[in-house]
């Protein structure tokens, strides 16, 4: 791929950086230098944000169907450049051919899907305690929201957090990740083709202390939309606190997997492998550790391994039919290399994998650690990479009680043919989400939504689009 320069998105206008700052975007496979990116400041972001501060009235006053209309054609455009969108993914984001593809048909099918509430959310009637009076509920766009993106599913999060924004009234401005910046540019070219008005939809470009704050602590926010880290959630809530401005959080993740002694083996073991090497492990809703019943530890240990062990990884750029790429940078890269060696200085056995790949590019293999225990850094820390520690135990109660010791809340799954089993666990566990003999992976229709630190508010369905609503409630006297 040739190095490309792309352009921020502002008020319908394509924009170059005025004093000329530009930040590099690397391949994660190669390590090549693939594209630069306009590194926008403050005053790039307060643009923006007058901009959608402009048309947000004008935005809100269209029929919300007629509103519906342009998310269908910016999903028509994005079907049309799947292709296109799909290699870029690859490239700046290290994804597989398979899953880039499954990422953009997915955002399509998403702008689809929250075009269609159109005509679907409404408000209420409330019955008075008064003669001759009506309590009527509105439901009402927030105004100007801004969504703050991570890298690793970079171009479905656009749609995740505009789409809703968009049709119930509001306007937004996105502020991509530096290091997967490049889908953001085409979604840009896409919605400019389609002839949204100007200012509803906008991109700045930059870095998080500079542009990531300017969208959380500026007073013409009304709600502040991020996905990352838990560091990240506490720097944007502390920056939305000073004019109280609505905050939506996603943040990690350090999801269990319960296997019991009557599960499907095969199923369990195909499933958890599915669940942490997609995206390389780059998932905040992936199994992150594993508690497996003694009666089956054994038979589970050597058919994981075994599974584990079979896992393609390579450069998703020179070939199809791989399940995992690399990390998406170096930084990455020596961060699980030392989890898994602290791991192993704790006391746990490494029986698979444990050190990056020699030669060019972010690669870490598929790695299997036992003899792990709750104390251990390993079972705490979010480890986002291909890593999977597992640990034995003996009755429910227990695996119940490891599952629940942690500060996350964001996902779980427990495998089991026992009915009464699984709704004992679903009564119990702490967790925003508990997948019951599948992988982990949430469906548009439901609501994304973590625990403790794992974050606050959600996303997805009925619920994630009520996010971008607020209540006017009037008492109407006659």
């Amino acid at each position: 791929m040739a190095i490309t320069q792309s352009q921020m998105y502002i008020n319908g206008e394509f924009i170059v950086p005025q004093d000329d700052k530009w930040i590099e975007v690397v391949n994660p496979s190669t390590e090549a230098i693939i594209a630069r990116i306009p590194e926008g400041n403050r005053q790039d972001a307060q643009r923006a944000l007058l901009a959608a501060e402009q048309a947000q009235a004008g935005w809100e006053a269209l029929p919300a169907v007629e509103r519906g209309v342009w998310l269908h054609k910016i999903a028509d455009g994005i079907r049309q450049r799947q292709a296109h969108i799909s290699t870029t993914l690859v490239a700046e984001g290290g994804k597989t051919q398979e899953l880039a593809k499954t990422e953009v048909l997915f955002t399509a099918d998403y702008l689809d899907y929250m075009a269609e509430w159109a005509r679907r959310y409404e408000g209420e009637i409330i019955n008075s305690d008064r003669p001759n009076e009506n309590i009527f509920v509105f439901k009402k766009a927030l105004g100007v929201t801004t969504g703050i993106l991570p890298w690793n599913f970079p171009f479905f999060l656009i749609a995740r957090k505009a789409a809703p924004a968009l049709i119930t009234g509001n306007t937004i401005v996105i502020k991509p990740s530096e290091l997967t910046p490049l889908n953001a540019a085409l979604f840009c070219e896409i919605v400019h083709e389609t002839g949204l008005p100007k200012g509803v939809f906008n991109v700045v470009y930059g870095t998080g202390p500079e542009v990531g704050q300017e969208l959380a602590v500026n007073p013409k926010v009304a709600m502040v939309s991020l996905t990352g880290s838990v560091r990240a959630g506490t720097e944007t809530m502390r920056n939305a606190a000073q004019n109280i401005t609505k905050v939506s959080l996603e943040l990690g993740g350090k999801a269990p997997a319960i296997v019991m002694d009557d599960a499907d083996l095969e199923l369990a073991v195909k499933a958890i492998v599915a669940s942490r090497v997609i995206n390389s492990g780059q998932v905040c809703n992936c199994a992150e550790r594993v508690y497996v019943q003694s009666g089956i530890y054994d038979r589970f240990i050597s058919r994981i391994t075994d599974e584990m062990a079979r896992v393609q990884c390579g450069d998703p750029n020179a070939r199809s039919g791989l399940d995992m790429g690399p990390l998406i940078s170096d930084a990455a890269l020596n961060a699980v290399e030392e989890k898994v060696a602290r791991a192993i200085r704790q006391g746990a056995t490494l029986l698979l994998g444990g050190k990056r790949n020699p030669g060019k590019g972010y690669f870490f293999p598929p790695t299997l650690l036992t003899d792990v225990n709750q104390q251990m850094d390993i079972m705490k820390e979010e480890t986002f990479g291909p890593v999977l520690p597992i640990a034995r135990f003996d009755t429910l109660d227990d695996a119940i009680a490891m599952a629940n010791d942690s500060e996350y809340g964001l996902t779980s799954s427990l495998y089991t043919q026992n009915l009464n089993t699984a709704m004992l666990a679903l009564r119990q566990l702490k967790f925003g989400e508990t997948y019951i003999n599948r992988e982990n992976f949430e469906a548009m229709q439901g609501f994304h939504a973590g625990w403790r630190k794992s974050g606050t508010g959600g996303a997805d369905g009925r619920h994630g689009l009520n996010e971008y609503l607020q209540t006017h409630v009037a008492y109407l006297q006659f």
